[in-house]
């Protein structure tokens, strides 16, 4: 293989310069820390294992990945030159298939690739070093989903005169874990949504969240006759039969005085009229978890008072069923009995019993499986049986059903219907059958964007919906991920929500691994612009951490009822983006009240002044400003609204015009 007179030419030139200079291929590093959306990235061949090769070039060497992916490397000034070719590798198997590549230089775009797809010829780049400390190559998709985007670096490799390149994971700032939110006060304070969505006939089952020194005594007025709130809990059970709107006032009173809030329960066909709030085990326990486990994040979202604010849902995902072969022998066994039905493995050894646990804490229970024969971890699946499963789900007790694609891949290479059709037929076919239960059951579609779900995700009777990859891969891109499923707010409304993936701050296990909880690896800053963002995204809040070691900070960062009331807005709207350069940029969010949330974001590695301006967002007038995550008044602005924000950070306010 010979090197190309460009790239033969400036490694002359360093010879020439009296440089000793040596070649370090990318391949020939530890790739175990770079981070691909799926899959392994491989050394000298494409990640599908097939020869490397790109608009009809095969390359030896180089390193295949997927889109989306990281890789950070520790030059600490010894590399003089980076030199490859990148492209979409010719065996991505479909037209789709789209990326963009990027190399960063201690926080400076250095090089861009532009969006490229499948069949075209690779982009040579060759760039200059010299001083750089650290370097992280990306890969992002082409927003048309990530599952084609096999992408190639061929020929890559690093002109080094100094310390060999060392691939290393992505280096956490230090910032001070501080504690911005003021803690609730002693007296009460109706929190969650002002709208709630119920099926007429099937159970009930809301628990009034609520912040103050308990006991706490609850009272509603103008509660249909066929709901009953438990005074001591504020827990309403019951059903309502008929369809309509019922506008309820609920009050709550302790010995430091009393508070209402007016809710409005909407009986009809649609669930989830605001983003659903929980807790999903995947991120922590992967396949450790045990029906204690759930049990003690029920006990703990109660007691920590993450209930208080809104969060609902105690969500099991993946390996509770049995697995034809596992490291756990509790783990293994036959995979449904004689009559078909699913069998959980024996760390769960009553559902419904489970489902009930959580019920009794006014909360709500979810489940997981695979429209294919087995789940993303090798358990149990549904295909072939998915109305048994439906009917087994509800029987059980449980509110939420997260669907995976999985092995439903392999399936649907052998179906002969159009692509787009293949995509929403497990999806359909579930949804339908939820549908019939008797039973409210918020249906999640995981299927990480494939055919461009958010448009038709709601069609064929979904909640919510994966718009990309696993963000457990790419946590060093939330900036990135939002501004991707920003781009699909006019599919995000009540009832229908773009899901980035779950919130995973804390104590979570390396998604790569698969490994035991230690501390995130994002800064506090960037855990304060995490939730922000998914909140000014009308996402879904879905917390992953360790349920077991919340501390001060991390409830302090979940828990922000004026933040998440952002969320919950029951105008159900996605942020708008407004872009400021390549590493700030502004979004703003329209309130169902006609206020505005804002939020001032630096994706980069300096602290940047970020402006919002009222012309920009809208709006004339004197605006007056709240800081959100200190519920601090910071007084009225004429025309626009500035702050200095720290390097990956954000800066979240609400604007409400001033009264004359």
């Amino acid at each position: 293989m010979h090197m190309k007179p460009h790239l033969l030419l400036s490694a002359l030139l360093m010879v020439w310069s009296g440089a000793a200079v040596e070649t370090v291929w990318l391949s020939e590093l530890d790739l175990g820390k770079m981070h691909s959306g799926w899959g392994q990235p491989r050394a000298n061949q494409a990640v599908t294992g097939k020869p490397m090769a790109i608009g009809g070039h095969q390359y030896e060497r180089g390193v295949g990945t997927h889109a989306r992916s990281t890789c950070w490397l520790e030059l600490a000034g010894g590399a003089d030159r980076f030199q490859a070719t990148v492209g979409v590798d010719d065996n991505a198997g479909n037209a789709k298939a789209s990326v963009s590549f990027r190399v960063v230089g201690d926080g400076r775009r250095l090089w861009d690739s532009g969006l490229m797809r499948l069949g075209q010829p690779g982009k040579p780049l060759d760039l200059d070093l010299k001083g750089v400390q650290t370097l992280v190559l990306l890969v992002n998709d082409g927003g048309d989903g990530i599952d084609f985007d096999h992408a190639n670096w061929a020929d890559a490799r690093f002109l080094v005169s100094g310390a060999k390149p060392q691939v290393i994971d992505r280096p956490v700032p230090r910032d001070e874990a501080v504690v911005l939110t003021p803690k609730p006060g002693p007296g009460p304070r109706i929190n969650g949504p002002s709208v709630y969505g119920c099926r007429p006939g099937n159970p009930f089952l809301y628990r009034i969240p609520t912040t103050g020194e308990r006991p706490i005594r609850f009272t509603a007025a103008n509660l249909p006759a066929s709901l009953e709130l438990d005074s001591a809990t504020g827990i309403v059970t019951g059903r309502v039969d008929r369809r309509g709107k019922y506008l309820v006032t609920l009050e709550a009173a302790n010995a430091h005085g009393r508070a209402a809030r007016t809710i409005e329960i909407v009986c009809g066909d649609t669930l989830a009229l605001t983003p659903p709030m929980g807790w999903n085990h995947w991120y922590t326990h992967y396949d450790r978890i045990t029906d204690q486990l759930m049990r003690e994040a029920a006990d703990v979202m109660i007691r920590s008072g993450m209930a208080d604010v809104g969060y609902q849902y105690v969500n099991i995902d993946d390996c509770w069923m049995n697995a034809p072969k596992h490291r756990d022998p509790l783990r293994v066994g036959p995979l449904r009995d004689a009559q078909g039905n699913l069998i959980p493995n024996r760390h769960f050894p009553d559902m419904k019993a489970l489902a009930d646990y959580i019920h009794a804490r006014g909360l709500k229970a979810g489940l997981y499986t695979s429209p294919g024969p087995l789940t993303c971890a090798g358990f149990a699946g549904s295909f072939e049986h998915e109305g048994q499963d439906a009917r087994q789900f509800a029987a059980w007790g449980f509110d939420f059903l997260k669907y995976d694609w999985c092995s439903y891949g392999q399936i649907a290479q052998k179906d002969p219907e159009p692509q787009l059709a293949k995509f929403k037929k497990p999806y359909r076919l579930m949804g339908d059958l939820l549908e019939r239960q008797p039973r409210d059951i918020v249906f999640n579609l995981c299927q990480y964007g494939m055919g461009n779900v958010w448009e038709w995700g709601a069609e064929v009777g979904g909640h919510c919906w994966r718009t990309a990859g696993d963000l457990g891969f790419e946590l060093d891109r939330i900036f990135e991920v939002a501004l991707k499923n920003a781009e699909y707010r006019a599919h995000s409304r009540p009832g229908s929500w773009n899901d980035p993936d779950y919130i995973q701050i804390g104590f979570i296990g390396n998604a790569r691994g698969m490994g035991e909880p230690s501390r995130c690896p994002i800064s506090p800053t960037e855990q304060y612009a995490f939730m922000s963002l998914w909140c000014l995204m009308a996402a879904p809040l879905f917390y992953s951490g360790d349920m077991g070691r919340l501390d001060e900070f991390t409830l302090n960062v979940l828990c922000n009822p004026e933040v998440i009331a952002i969320d919950q807005d029951p105008l159900g709207q996605c942020a708008r983006v407004l872009a400021a350069d390549e590493e700030t940029f502004v979004m703003v969010k329209d309130l169902a009240d006609g206020s505005k949330a804002v939020g001032l974001f630096n994706s980069g590695e300096l602290a940047a002044r970020v402006t919002a301006r009222w012309a920009a967002l809208g709006l004339t007038g004197s605006q007056r400003v709240r800081d959100l995550w200190r519920h601090e008044d910071l007084g009225l602005f004429a025309a626009e609204f500035s702050a200095t924000v720290p390097r990956r950070g954000g800066v979240l306010v609400r604007l409400q015009a001033a009264q004359d």
